[in-house]
């Protein structure tokens, strides 16, 4: 199952500007351990679902899993060996804009090294560099 919304109000999207850094999910806000960018980028639906999958099986269905981010952009294309012209290309994917500082998924109620482990092997179907985070522990 695809992540996607289920309606927008165009169906086009501009590429849009990628400067700055997060400003919103900066730090923990669910679990215990969690996944933060370094890099700015596009990270697909495809990638957000194999990333998923591969906490979810790793911890085998132990503790929680959230996912903090949600591709709403959508990502045109055009056909393969078509001319220049004739108009922007049909939508082809959704993506989610991330910027350096946001934390992607949080996982809680497992081990540190068992979260770190599945955090890693997530980071690998992403096209961004993470970084592992930790929730302090409050006063």
């Amino acid at each position: 199952m695809a992540l996607m919304p289920v309606r927008t109000k165009f169906r086009k999207m501009q590429k849009g500007q990628m400067a700055g850094f997060s400003k919103a999910a900066n730090f923990l806000d669910f679990g215990e351990f969690g996944m933060q960018a370094l890099e700015r980028g596009w990270v697909t639906n495809h990638q957000i679902e194999a990333a998923r999958v591969a906490i979810t099986r790793y911890l085998n269905r132990r503790g929680q899993v959230w996912i903090r981010m949600f591709p709403d952009k959508s990502v045109s294309k055009k056909p393969a060996e078509t001319r220049m012209g004739k108009g922007k290309g049909n939508p082809d994917h959704w993506v989610a804009v991330v910027k350096p500082g946001r934390v992607m998924f949080e996982v809680g109620g497992v081990a540190k090294d068992l979260a770190q482990n599945a955090l890693r092997r997530a980071a690998a179907k992403l096209g961004i560099k993470t970084r592992f985070v930790e929730r302090l522990e409050r006063v």
